[in-house]
């Protein structure tokens, strides 16, 4: 099962940008399907964008497509997440999710606000 550390959140005005990381460790990271989730206060969580490991387009969320970039660094077995031109309704806990066939994990999540 894959473990999964997220960093890179904080605190930023609106307009400006972020850059989260999430690092994964364990086996057979080449079989998961990555992805970035986030929950705002009072919502549930919702999906934002997501890679396959071996390679794939991403896909990403209505909400984000044209801010947001998911890639993957393979040196460093890391997830990242460009965010760009971030607004209040960006403000939410962001996790980094895996899954595959067998085993699912989400990180500890990392804080994002945006102030106007």
């Amino acid at each position: 099962q894959v473990q999964l550390v997220e960093s890179g959140g904080g605190l930023v005005q609106a307009g400006g940008s972020l850059r989260l990381s999430c690092a994964a460790s364990g086996r057979a990271l080449a079989s998961y399907k990555m992805a970035w989730y986030r929950q705002a206060p009072g919502k549930d969580r919702e999906f934002v964008a997501s890679v396959m490991w071996a390679g794939s387009s991403p896909y990403y969320t209505d909400s984000v497509k044209g801010r947001f970039t998911i890639s993957r660094d393979n040196a460093k077995n890391a997830v990242n997440l460009q965010m760009n031109s971030l607004t209040p309704e960006d403000t939410a806990i962001y996790f980094c999710h895996a899954t595959n066939t067998f085993f699912t994990s989400w990180g500890q999540g990392t804080q994002v606000t945006v102030s106007s």
